[in-house]
């Protein structure tokens, strides 16, 4: 893949060094307590009507702000005005902040509201938006953020981008804006089309037509530049802030079947038990926040992001079935309790049940608030085993965090701690539970983070996956019954009958208005994939490819084919971009790359496989050195270097067969099967009457037919 870059440094320099503040230093603003009401209903602007709860916690500010539409870039243009651009999402802790410093301000409001045309825009249900403005930001100042602010021609040309602004920085910055709007337009201009240039160059995928050789060298490799960058004594990379990034070790994982390379599976233990020791983790309520400040995962930022938490029993539950780590289990288990409890929808028309979005970092104005503890609330819930749950949980008198508070922390596992306190493990890990439950009891009393009770599409996926992945590995039928719900609700409410899916559910209704994009369809065309892994159902199969021809058919660019973030059908952007790169997400090229690879295995497409492979060959140059970041293209170098066990298994206990083989962790294997007769290729005249039947193949070539389990996991580790 050859990225085009340029750097467009042209104008601002002097307005950015005075502008752009470390966030870090305004921790006293975070800390300010928000005025429950304020001019609650003395305003009143254009997002009165949306649904999204980040745009209606702006609908009553002073600034006149608009949804993304038709009616704000009109008025700008028939006003002659530029444009502001305001990005962030509902859990930011400092897009509250500036939103009570500034965008509550009647001053910061007049200034606005008299000079430019104000755009408000919620980036989980426009990431299309974000993407193309985040890109400006990163030419313009080299780094990003939000809340993101932009100023744009009435076009949406964007010439300035920032991230969080003081008030009085603010201020400043829009002054200086007008003042040379008015004086020198053809400066701005200038910096505009250059800024659209670079958008529009960026990360631009050019078809490679010479075919790769991946070998098992070149996984050798890649691992070999990685290692460099992981802290082996706390997890992950070696700097902070440290985000959880999932899919990079579900990679490790892979790797280390394949290579048996120790230092990988010793990357993926070090980071899993740090995080699930570590402040991360909510001790209390189960799930992740969204990274830590820290390289110890001691003092995460507070907010819990629903595809974090997805991504992350994913990878549980796999390290779990190869480790057999109770801590594992025991993460996956509390995860999926939050979950349920605090970002579950009841049922929804149509049946079944959505995902939350996220829950904010603050409560009653602090970030945190809601998490930490002091110590004497702990010794008022503990009772008589204050002294051992104090020591457990790192609790001090004087605070391990802000103002006296504490969060919950672990330094030890269960296993060691007992010994070092000469108690059962049993005897602990049941007061353990107990203090915990208390706990959770008291802290539902206090005033919960706001929730973002939107259900996205491609996040409600990530997380149907997180379910199907945590039946597999511990037969819980009650996580399956959770997929399945989730998968019905997807298909009742989302998809419609010409295979095209809406982005947003909310209110009890989709929000047509906004087209999903690709991540959307290449994260529910893997979770149905999944679906039909675990149950067979080959229904799940069918709307999976049903949604493959969709993509194919408006997203796709035969010129290099790579797919589009946005579907044809949607009004144009400035630029239309792709999304290559994984990060705390796999980039939705990846995602569709491997859709596509293994559709193409479960139908006898080889134009599927083609393509897969073409999407890999044109990201080859990024593989070696791209670690983290290509390491879910990574894992579909694997199928190309070592093509997957096809594994089918016919028969009445089919299902029981299939959960024999998932008590062992066989990352490379391709289920199929059914107790009747398939049109799928594989299945094909493989059902025997009578018994049930396990075949094991390979390149097209299927070995001796078994009935036991052990003959058949003897075939797939030969």
């Amino acid at each position: 893949m050859r990225m085009k870059k340029k750097s467009y440094f042209m104008v601002f320099v002097v307005i950015l060094a005075l502008t752009l503040v470390d966030v870090n230093s305004f921790n006293s603003a975070a800390q300010r307590k928000r005025k429950e009401g304020k001019m609650k209903h003395r305003y009143t602007n254009h997002l009165a009507k949306e649904s999204s709860p980040y745009l209606l916690m702006h609908a009553h500010n002073p600034v006149e702000w608009y949804p993304w539409g038709r009616a704000a870039f009109n008025k700008a243009k028939k006003e002659n005005k530029l444009i502001i651009i305001s990005i962030g999402y509902a859990a930011c802790h400092w897009c509250h902040v500036m939103e009570e410093e500034s965008f509550e301000d009647l001053a910061v409001a007049e200034i606005m509201n008299k000079h430019f045309v104000s755009i408000k825009v919620d980036r989980e249900e426009r990431p299309d938006i974000d993407q193309v403005y985040m890109n400006a930001a990163q030419l313009l100042t080299g780094r990003g953020g939000w809340p993101l602010n932009i100023v744009a021609f009435p076009d949406g040309r964007p010439f300035f981008a920032g991230t969080y602004f003081p008030k009085e920085n603010w201020i400043s910055l829009m002054r200086q804006i007008t003042d040379i709007y008015k004086k020198d337009p053809a400066r701005l201009e200038k910096q505009a089309e250059a800024v659209t240039l670079g958008i529009r160059s960026a990360e631009v995928v050019n078809l490679d037509v010479d075919k790769a050789d991946f070998t098992r060298s070149e996984l050798d490799k890649i691992f070999s530049n990685w290692e460099k960058n992981i802290d082996f004594q706390w997890g992950g990379s070696g700097n902070a802030p440290k985000f959880p990034l999932p899919i990079g070790y579900q990679y490790l994982l892979k790797y280390h079947y394949m290579s048996g390379k120790e230092k990988a599976l010793q990357a993926v233990k070090v980071t899993l038990d740090k995080m699930a020791l570590g402040g991360i983790y909510d001790r209390v309520g189960g799930g992740f926040a969204r990274y830590s400040v820290d390289k110890y995962w001691k003092v995460p930022h507070f907010e819990k992001m629903l595809y974090d938490n997805a991504q992350l029993v994913g990878l549980y539950s796999a390290a779990y079935q190869l480790t057999r780590e109770p801590l594992y289990k025991e993460v996956v288990y509390e995860t999926l309790e939050f979950i349920e409890r605090e970002l579950t929808s009841a049922e929804l028309p149509g049946g079944g049940r959505g995902f939350y979005s996220s829950l904010d970092a603050d409560s009653e104005g602090e970030e945190g608030k809601y998490y930490t503890w002091t110590k004497k609330e702990i010794e008022k819930t503990s009772g008589k085993d204050t002294a051992l749950i104090i020591n457990y949980f790192n609790i001090t008198g004087r605070g391990n965090w802000e103002k006296g508070r504490n969060i919950l922390f672990r330094s030890k596992k269960d296993e060691v701690f007992a010994k070092e306190n000469k108690m059962p493990i049993e005897e602990l890990q049941e007061l353990v539970a107990s203090v915990k439950q208390k706990l959770l009891a008291v802290r539902s009393e206090r005033i919960k983070p706001s929730l973002d009770d939107k259900i996205l599409t491609s996040w409600n996926a990530m997380m149907l996956n997180a379910y199907v992945d945590a039946y597999r590995v511990f037969d819980d039928n009650g996580f399956l019954e959770k997929a399945q719900q989730n998968g019905k609700f997807l298909v009742k409410n989302m998809l419609t009958k010409n295979g095209r899916l809406n982005r947003v559910f909310k209110e009890n209704r989709a929000a047509s208005s906004i087209n999903a994009f690709l991540d959307d369809y290449a994260f529910t065309i893997k979770a149905f994939i999944s679906l039909y892994q675990a149950t067979f159902d080959e229904e799940w199969l069918s709307i999976a490819e049903k949604l493959l021809q969709y993509t194919l058919a408006h997203f796709f660019d035969k010129r290099s084919s790579m797919f589009y973030y946005t579907s044809d059908l949607d009004p144009q952007l400035i630029a239309r971009k792709m999304e290559i790169t994984d990060n705390v997400i796999p980039a939705s090229n990846s995602v569709m790359a491997l859709n596509l690879y293994l559709l193409g295995e479960y139908f006898y497409k080889e134009d599927y496989i083609k393509t897969a492979r073409q999407m890999l060959d044109n990201v080859k140059a990024n593989l070696v050195s791209g670690g983290v970041y290509f390491a879910n293209w990574a894992i579909l170098m694997t199928y190309f270097i070592e093509g997957p066990c096809e594994v089918a298994i016919t028969g009445q206990d089919c299902i029981k067969k299939r959960k024999e083989l998932d008590k062992h962790f066989l990352p490379h294997i391709l289920l199929l099967g059914g107790k009747k007769e398939s049109k799928l290729p594989l299945l094909k005249n493989k059902l025997i009457a009578g018994q049930t039947t396990i075949y094991v193949c390979k390149d097209k070539t299927c070995r001796v037919p078994v009935t036991k389990t052990k003959d058949a996991l003897r075939q797939i580790k030969d």
